[in-house]
């Protein structure tokens, strides 16, 4: 028996070897199994491509271990001679066979290791993976994620910024992240709108959107509804300047058009208050305003931004209805509440706004109640009730959460001013530049209501 098949007979290499070839061949049929669609499972790639090749690394880590320990036994022996070097005598095809095959199994190794860490890099930056693995805290982002208009975008396309730099520090946080998840000691609710990379107008939205592009004028139709038994209609017709025009700010997206450049000021994490703002127009001239009783020190102290996009549109990615008015009301514009239903609107709201220990007592308080309230009225349509029920049921689990202290309203919406300050964080006819201009809070810079014959 040569030496070097002694200092592999400790327990610990044998251990080692064993923990090795069992997880490489584990790996590989899962990886099999990963790419013929097999597994969907959001847990599956935390086993394959994080546990199976972490018990991996650490098998091959045992074996020179448990070959040290086993020599330092033999050093114990004098007549051991432990602390002799083996010989590489090439010309003997024993010694030739075994570096040969040493070889091999170190290729092998290598593939895969770089197999499981491209994979687990890949995985890492799957929604499944931001969103169900971290399913507590991150289970209302995920939810309205995949109901919002960026159902399809990935969340590493927004939420990591361009090159190494940018990598490094949202797997950074990633990890600290993590580092909550086993003690629990993630905030309830989660903070809105985590920190997007600096420039996402330019490196983020802008890979999609084109805020310099004259976009027009859109319609907007707006429908609201009554407490009463019909659940009457109210219909408000915007006509929204939405085009981009570095000439007039009279345009939405005159705030994000790259000939012209606006910087501001907030004094809160949320953003939501503005003492500051300097602009900077398509011919190079600097206004600055300010907001009544605003001091030096108090600019300061805030945090300086240049306004893109994410300014205004900051639930975009995944959000979660302001008012619960609104989400009934949509729903029974869409037809997902039947408007046939008397007083439909009414109780769908008391419903949504009740307090509920979970989304399951929700879900059941929800269905019981209503089919109480119409089950004395021979007249109802029983589908209708059906309908109703379950549109309510999943409004409730789209925008709350108890055990994230989620609800309606949680997380405020800027594209507006309705349910938030949004635009009138600026726009309040109070920011005043040294000229006496202010920052004016005239509705018909952004729309103008259309009245109906």
């Amino acid at each position: 028996m040569t030496r070097r098949q002694v200092l592999a007979r400790h327990p610990v290499a044998i251990a080692g070897a064993v923990l090795t070839t069992a997880s490489a061949v584990v790996f590989i049929a899962l990886l099999i199994a990963v790419l013929m669609g097999m597994l969907s499972n959001p847990y599956a790639g935390l086993v394959v491509f994080v546990a199976i090749p972490a018990v991996f690394v650490v098998g091959l880590l045992l074996i020179p271990l448990g070959m040290r320990l086993q020599k330092r036994k033999l050093a114990r022996d004098p007549n051991a001679a432990a602390d002799d070097w083996p010989v590489l005598d090439f010309r003997r095809a024993r010694v030739r066979q075994t570096a040969l095959l040493v070889t091999a199994l170190t290729a092998v190794n290598i593939v895969i290791i770089l197999l499981a860490g491209y994979g687990s890099l890949h995985w890492m930056e799957s929604p499944a993976f931001c969103g169900q693995v971290c399913h507590t805290p991150m289970q209302p982002q995920f939810s309205a994620w995949g109901d919002a208009p960026h159902g399809r975008v990935a969340c590493v396309s927004c939420h990591i910024g361009e090159g190494a730099a940018g990598f490094a520090h949202a797997k950074l946080s990633g990890v600290r992240q993590l580092l909550m998840m086993p003690m629990s000691s993630y905030p309830r609710p989660v903070p809105p709108g985590a920190k997007m990379p600096d420039g996402a107008q330019a490196r983020t939205c802008g890979n999609c959107h084109n805020p310099g592009r004259a976009g027009g004028d859109w319609i907007r139709v707006i429908r609201e509804y009554a407490d009463d038994e019909k659940n009457s209609e109210t219909v408000t017709v915007l006509q929204m300047h939405v085009g981009a025009s570095a000439t007039t700010a009279r345009a939405i997206h005159w705030h994000a058009d790259p000939a012209v450049r606006v910087e501001y000021v907030a004094t809160d994490a949320e953003r939501q208050t503005i003492p500051y703002v300097k602009v900077t127009d398509a011919n190079g001239q600097v206004k600055e305003y300010r907001a009544p009783d605003t001091t030096d020190q108090m600019i300061g102290a805030g945090t300086g931004r240049t306004m893109d996009c994410i300014d205004c549109h900051n639930t975009v990615g995944h959000p979660i209805s302001p008012t619960p008015e609104g989400a009934v009301d949509r729903a029974i514009a869409s037809g997902l509440v039947s408007r046939d239903l008397p007083f439909a609107r009414r109780e769908g709201l008391r419903l949504v706004k009740a307090s509920y220990p979970s989304q399951d007592a929700a879900a059941a308080a929800i269905d019981r109640e209503l089919r109480t309230f119409y089950q004395s009225q021979s007249s109802i349509d029983p589908k209708a009730v059906e309908r109703t029920v379950a549109a309510l049921q999943a409004l409730y689990r789209r925008n709350n959460f108890p055990t994230m202290n989620v609800t309606w309203g949680t997380y405020p919406d800027n594209k507006g001013h309705v349910t938030s300050n949004g635009c009138f964080r600026c726009h309040d006819d109070s920011h005043q530049a040294k000229d006496g201009s202010t920052i004016s809070a005239d509705c018909g810079f952004c729309h103008t209501q259309i009245e109906r014959p």
